[in-house]
């Protein structure tokens, strides 16, 4: 019981903290489609999905022990969180309504771009093998450890989720929808900035 709740209280502070995932879905949701956003948060959980898979099969232990594995991870999340952001970053005023609520992504690129935020991101990476490495014991039976993988993953769905029923609510949107470009800047500026911070410290774990 010990183990079950440290994991859900682990789990839970982790998804909650503030991060790419969470500009990715708001961003999302907010200036292309309620759709849109959900799908990003499916996405995430799908890279969720991955970690938890590699790490119940040993490769986590791997990646923890090497370094320059690791900081190959960390600069490929770097340099993809860099590549969203400076697109961002290049956004234009809109030139009428309609194209200001025209959807730029497909749904599979929706659920790419959430899977490819959360599975790039080493942050995600270093939680998940800790967790596993840290709390839960070596006894646990391995259908148990399953389930605090799924856990995890679903954690990641309903809270994005629901960031994305929020941030698409019309009350926001119609209130922000005007300045989009400066919305897409910032949150730009966001990634590009948590990209700098992966690359700057990928000689330190």
């Amino acid at each position: 019981m010990t183990e079950l709740l440290a994991v859900v209280a682990i789990t839970l502070f982790a998804v909650i903290s503030p991060g790419p995932d969470f500009a990715m879905v708001s961003r999302n949701s907010l200036l292309l489609s309620r759709r849109t956003g959900v799908l990003t948060a499916i996405g995430i959980a799908a890279g969720v999905c991955v970690h938890v898979a590699y790490t119940l099969l040993g490769v986590g232990l791997l990646i923890q022990q090497s370094l320059w594995l690791f900081n190959l991870i960390k600069l490929a999340g770097a340099a993809y969180l860099i590549f969203l952001g400076i697109k961002m970053l290049r956004a234009k005023p809109a030139a009428d309504e309609e194209s200001i609520c025209q959807p730029a992504l497909s749904s599979l690129g929706a659920l790419r771009t959430g899977f490819l935020t959360n599975v790039l991101n080493p942050k995600t990476t270093i939680f998940i093998v800790s967790l596993f490495m840290q709390v839960v014991q070596p006894q646990t039976p391995l259908v148990v450890q399953i389930g605090y993988g799924a856990f995890i993953a679903l954690a990641h769905a309903l809270w994005f989720g629901a960031v994305a029923l929020f941030f698409s609510t019309p009350a926001v949107r119609d209130r922000l929808l005007a300045v989009r470009h400066w919305i897409d800047r910032v949150f730009g500026g966001l990634l590009v900035g948590f990209g700098m911070l992966l690359a700057l410290t990928q000689q330190t774990r």
